[in-house]
């Protein structure tokens, strides 16, 4: 891989993973409601669950749609069901005092599963190894995932922090409501290209 393709491919991994997207707006309310530290096995599952999506992908997993139609249809109605449970979920997260005993953050395997079900993980894993491993070479496929891990991770938590800062403004309890639902909205929001395309 050309050193101009890598670093069309790191603007490509850093502007797909820093952008607003499910991952992010999780993240950022998880900040905000349980702080950086519980957090961090929500965005380790995310880094290294997105890195096997792509991976996976890569080595011909998107070639199921192309021979199974109703496996898309079926992905389709399981990630907007579960979007909205996590939105819900969202919504209705406890105050950060009330968070060790009436909530818990999402654990590293429930972020790593939730990346098979993100419509905007499974765009961005497609386009990426569509345009910058089209010829499915393992070797290009490996620094695409690779690369993906060295941006993936930072970008999104920086996500983490704003959501944490946010928590000094959020310390009474009808903010942080009103916060927790503008996140589930957005997150529901974020269903439109899905529903929509």
């Amino acid at each position: 891989m050309t050193i101009e393709l890598l670093t069309a491919l790191a603007i490509f991994c850093l502007v797909s993973s820093i952008t607003p997207g499910p991952n992010n707006l999780m993240l950022m309310a998880s900040g905000a409601n349980f702080g950086f530290f519980r957090t961090m096995p929500h965005m380790f599952g995310v880094g290294i669950g997105f890195m096997l999506m792509v991976f996976l992908v890569g080595i011909g997993l998107a070639q199921l749609f192309d021979t199974y139609p109703i496996a898309h249809t079926i992905l389709k109605t399981v990630s907007v069901g579960y979007l909205l449970y996590l939105a819900w979920k969202i919504a209705n997260a406890a105050p950060i005092n009330a968070a060790d005993s009436h909530g818990t953050p999402m654990t590293f395997l429930q972020a790593a599963a939730f990346q098979w079900v993100n419509p905007k993980a499974w765009t961005m894993a497609v386009t990426a190894v569509t345009v910058y491993a089209p010829d499915t070479n393992l070797a290009s496929i490996l620094i695409v995932s690779a690369m993906f891990g060295l941006v993936n991770l930072p970008s999104i938590s920086l996500w983490v922090v704003l959501g944490q800062q946010m928590a000094r403004i959020l310390t009474n309890p009808t903010r942080l409501r009103l916060f927790n639902w503008a996140m589930a909205a957005l997150l529901v929001s974020s269903l439109y290209p899905t529903l929509w395309p």
